[in-house]
């Protein structure tokens, strides 16, 4: 279905735009760049876009360091903002002329029936699927090529670092990760389902099996009382820059005695990492930064 999203001319659907702004404008009819003009209303697609190459005609703001995560901004700096992910404003979408809209069905499907009277919209069903979310947008765009290329290189990237973590840790089957994430307020472990998790777990780490019943893609731990339930062979933290109270709960747990008894406190495998590409973006360069986290723990060996 998504394969079809042009089935109506680039002319017809800018005349519907034109209808839709009350006004038919002479440029109209004017020859069609080679990639179409496309939107992002959410932050996989986003990334996805940079990853391709493309720069969009308009994104939604990021949920941190915003508007554009300081990752992507090299590449989209100066790209009109179209408000926020939980609502985007349909009339800056439509003033953009786009040739396709990339949303998410969870946030989106309530208004895609009027997005669709602006351009096609592909609908992604998990905006975390970083492999999904690049092969939709590339074959939207005719860039499936440049996609596979992409996937090429990382595919090798994970069979590199994979033949790295048996020389570093005395698993059978895996040394056991845990991804916590350090809030004012509580802390947050991400579990084999999510962004991150399923980044560990293409590497060849593996969980326990909290993590991996769990149902949702995090688990949130409010008392300090949960801590052993977190313990694993190597921690990637997540902090937030910039953030006083962020820091300050991050003291309290690393003093705290239950910590001091986990096995990657022991051995010194803690790797403190920035929030936003591990738990934000959802795209592949995303998740290519998560690998370069990765490779410096595993090279270094110990922080």
């Amino acid at each position: 279905m998504m394969k079809n999203t042009f089935s109506f001319s680039l002319t017809r659907r800018r005349l519907l735009q034109s209808l839709l702004l009350g006004v038919v404008s002479p440029a109209l009819y004017a020859r069609q760049p080679a990639i179409p003009r496309a939107v992002s209303l959410f932050q996989g697609a986003t990334d996805s876009l940079a990853a391709l190459g493309v720069t969009p005609a308009g994104i939604v703001e990021s949920w941190a360091e915003k508007p554009v995560y300081r990752y992507l901004r090299p590449q989209l700096s100066g790209v009109p903002q179209l408000g926020l992910e939980t609502q985007p404003a349909l009339e800056k979408i439509v003033l953009l002329k786009p040739d396709i809209i990339f949303a998410s069905r969870f946030r989106h499907q309530d208004v895609a029936p009027l997005m669709r009277k602006i351009a096609p919209v592909a609908l992604l069903d998990d905006v975390f699927e970083f492999r999904k979310t690049l092969t939709v947008v590339a074959e939207n765009l005719a860039m499936k090529s440049a996609a596979d290329r992409l996937l090429e290189r990382w595919d090798a990237r994970v069979a590199s670092l994979r033949s790295l973590i048996p020389a570093r840790f005395n698993a059978t089957n895996g040394p056991q990760v845990s991804v916590i994430e350090v809030r004012p307020d509580h802390i947050r472990s991400y579990v084999a389902r999510s962004f991150p998790g399923s980044v560990m777990s293409e590497l060849g780490f593996t969980w326990n099996e909290q993590a991996m019943q769990a149902q949702s893609a995090s688990l949130r731990f409010s008392g300090m009382e949960n801590i052993p339930l977190l313990d694993a062979d190597i921690f990637f933290i997540l902090l937030r820059a910039n953030s006083p109270a962020i820091a300050r709960q991050y003291q309290t747990l690393s003093a705290h005695p239950l910590w001091q008894q986990m096995r990657a406190v022991k051995a010194g495998q803690l790797w403190l990492v920035d929030s936003v590409p591990w738990s934000l973006s959802g795209g592949i360069l995303g998740a290519n930064q998560i690998l370069n986290d990765v490779e410096y723990a595993l090279l270094r060996g110990r922080p």
